[in-house]
């Protein structure tokens, strides 16, 4: 009985949520894309909102999780150069992972059948293979490292499948830190005026997205066919 009833209070609290997502982005979204379209524009903003500023740039991080047409980069990078790289680091961690439980909870106890439901008419031939994969958990942890790979969708999909919350949490945070740490850090550098060392950095990232593109299906495929040899 007591189960039910936690069970019963975590989708009221996921559904609370969702509805204030949802009601904040389709009332202020054009608002919000318009100050992210820069980390200048973004930081000024952060700043401007004085002690409230961490709370701020948290729900933007969270917002962004959850809406795609907000530039997350935008946000990290200004994060980093507000905060430093490793508080930075921190606080888009810390929102990402937040957006990430709401988009993990929201699916698989409230929108489950209409999200599998388009997965299932929009599944490509990458989505096809990490959701069949035996090793599922491993193969969505390197999407989650390689740069270039669509991860946001990866936690609809996840929410999809037996995997444990706590499990996939743990994926998801270790997957994503050091991405989001590099896109922290050329912030950093930039407030620092390490002009050189941030323009490397995205450089590097850069091609490193550009490769994760290209051979997406060949990673995901390698991956799968050696964890399979190992079972």
């Amino acid at each position: 009985m007591k189960h039910l009833k936690n069970k019963l209070n975590m989708k009221l609290v996921v559904l609370l949520l969702a509805i204030i997502s949802i009601i904040v982005v389709f009332r202020y979204l054009p608002w919000i894309i318009e100050i992210t379209v820069s980390p200048e524009k973004f930081r000024r903003y952060i700043v401007s909102m004085g002690n409230w500023g961490i709370i701020s740039y948290l729900s933007f991080q969270v917002l962004q999780t959850v809406v795609a047409p907000i530039p997350g980069e935008v946000i990290q990078v200004a994060g980093g150069y507000i905060y430093g790289s490793v508080l930075g680091t921190f606080y888009s961690t810390l929102g990402m992972m937040l957006g990430g439980i709401i988009i993990f909870y929201f699916t698989r106890f409230i929108a489950f059948s209409f999200v599998e439901k388009i997965v299932k008419r929009t599944s490509t031939k990458w989505l096809t293979k990490i959701i069949s994969s035996k090793k599922f958990p491993i193969v969505m942890f390197v999407m989650f490292i390689v740069p270039g790979m669509p991860k946001d969708i990866l936690i609809y999909v996840a929410a999809l499948t037996p995997i444990k919350s706590l499990k996939f949490f743990m994926i998801l945070l270790v997957g994503r830190l050091p991405g989001t740490a590099a896109v922290v850090c050329i912030g950093s550098n930039i407030h620092h005026g390490n002009y050189m060392f941030s323009i490397a950095l995205v450089a590097a990232s850069v091609l490193l997205v550009i490769l994760g593109i290209l051979y997406k299906d060949k990673i995901i495929k390698k991956v799968s066919e050696e964890q399979c040899n190992l079972s």
